[in-house]
């Protein structure tokens, strides 16, 4: 086990290297620079260059950055005058992880309830009604729900507020925007996964010793069918924790998104390499997460030799 979590900590590092290293140089490859925007003169943008550095050869400039990145500094914004990295990043993620938190909750909870009715009412009224909820949330994108609702609910009929991120009632609509996606999708590798799983053999010898059905379902079918939904739960946590740009920006709540976003449109080379790899170890932590509890899920899956 000591070996196995050790190895997998390398081979992450690794990741987190290359995802550091492709994104620094990707960035430098687009048109323009950090001050191509503003209005000063030459000999002042000459100064800013030197200033932060970036008038150095490319090889320079990468050993310096990943010097301070071995040390945890990301470095200053670029955009943000006198902002560190590290403290936007600090700043920003409490609401992007609070909303992400509720809508992991709200989209897990449906939306393992939605499959597995749909999966025990094969063919009848239930599966087709949550099959019914499932293809809209899939079809549908976030930022049209979020749209939608938020005329609806916030304009019309004046029940939530429109936006911002201030009380319980501020959480109502971007919450359901952000998780439809993720509940539907759960809920259709739930059934699916619960439909394979009621005709193998370990299901009918429970039926044969006298189990009840609830404890059919319970131990064994539910148990075993609920290994594809950890699967995808690592990429779907760190992406609802770590924000999502559009409902973010649409229900103007101050997290992650919106940074990213005026990053990458302003050539702020620090901010988009801090949240590239704050984004990419979030990733690479949550996979690893979802490798170990594949060991506790299943007993016939053992994290070891």
């Amino acid at each position: 086990m000591v070996r196995y979590i050790g190895k997998r900590f390398v081979i992450s590092l690794i990741t987190i290297w290359i995802l550091a290293t492709l994104t620094f140089f990707l960035i430098r490859l687009l048109p323009g620079d950090p001050f191509t925007s503003e209005k000063i003169t030459p000999e002042i943008k000459a100064n800013m260059m030197k200033y932060y550095g970036l008038d150095k050869p490319l090889p320079v400039q990468y050993a310096t950055y990943m010097g301070n990145l071995l040390k945890g500094d990301m470095g200053y914004s670029l955009r943000y005058k006198n902002r560190e990295v590290n403290n936007i990043i600090a700043d920003a993620f409490p609401a992007s992880a609070d909303l992400g938190l509720r809508s992991l909750v709200f989209s897990v909870i449906l939306g393992l309830i939605l499959g597995i009715v749909a999966a025990l009412n094969h063919n009848k009224f239930w599966d087709y009604a949550c099959m019914v909820i499932a293809v809209i949330g899939v079809s549908v994108p976030s930022f049209v729900v979020g749209s939608l609702i938020q005329y609806l609910f916030g304009i019309k009929w004046k029940l939530l507020p429109v936006a911002q991120w201030k009380s319980f009632a501020h959480t109502i609509m971007p919450t359901f925007a952000l998780g439809l996606g993720t509940l539907a999708l759960i809920a259709r590798l739930m059934r699916t996964s619960m439909l394979e799983v009621v005709g193998q053999d370990y299901i009918k010898t429970a039926k044969a010793k006298g189990l009840s059905p609830a404890q059919v379902t319970i131990k064994h079918q539910i148990r075993n069918a609920i290994l594809p939904v950890v699967t995808v739960l690592g990429p779907l946590v760190a992406s609802l924790l770590t924000g999502t740009f559009v409902i973010e920006q649409i229900f103007a709540i101050p997290g992650l998104g919106r940074h990213y976003v005026v990053s990458i449109q302003n050539l702020d080379y620090t901010m988009v390499m801090g949240l590239t790899i704050f984004f990419g170890a979030f990733l690479v932590l949550m996979n690893f997460l979802v490798d170990i509890a594949y060991g506790l899920v299943d007993p016939r899956i053992r994290v070891g030799k």
